[in-house]
């Protein structure tokens, strides 16, 4: 028989750098989860990851036991961390930046698994949407 759900949190965390401190320690806490054993576990899925943002996916079990997914960072700092900027415009009818064909290709590729297509072109309208609306030109 299945393990009992009692709990499903999502998470934002710098790869290889997650703490007992908020927000991780703050999310966990109240759900009964094992904060250090979730941190060491963490921080060694993700140390080839250094450097990005990941989501993360926690199931917390009835019994205090737990399972996580990571997932590609989100489509938006794929774009800014392949663009070499620090953020996007705060109105998007101000272009800062154009975004290549090659470079919608490479994220679309990277991010493929996590997003809700089935062919390379659709996911290439979906990382194209999120870079308009970031101030982002797409060539």
């Amino acid at each position: 028989m299945a393990k009992e759900i009692t709990k499903i949190i999502k998470l934002q965390i710098e790869a290889g750098k997650a703490t007992p401190a908020p927000p991780v320690g703050t999310a966990l806490g109240p759900a009964g989860v094992n904060i250090g054993e979730f941190v060491n576990q963490f921080n060694t899925q993700t140390r080839p990851m250094m450097g990005n943002v990941v989501p993360v996916l926690l199931t917390v079990y009835k019994d205090r036991s737990f399972t996580f997914i990571v997932k590609k960072p989100p489509a938006s700092r794929l774009i800014l961390k392949k663009l070499g900027i620090e953020k996007g415009s705060q109105k998007p009818q101000n272009k800062i930046a154009k975004l290549s064909k090659q470079q919608l290709e490479e994220i679309a590729n990277e991010k493929m698994e996590d997003l809700n297509a089935n062919a390379l072109e659709q996911a290439k309208k979906i990382i194209a949407g999120t870079a308009r609306s970031m101030g982002i030109d797409v060539a």
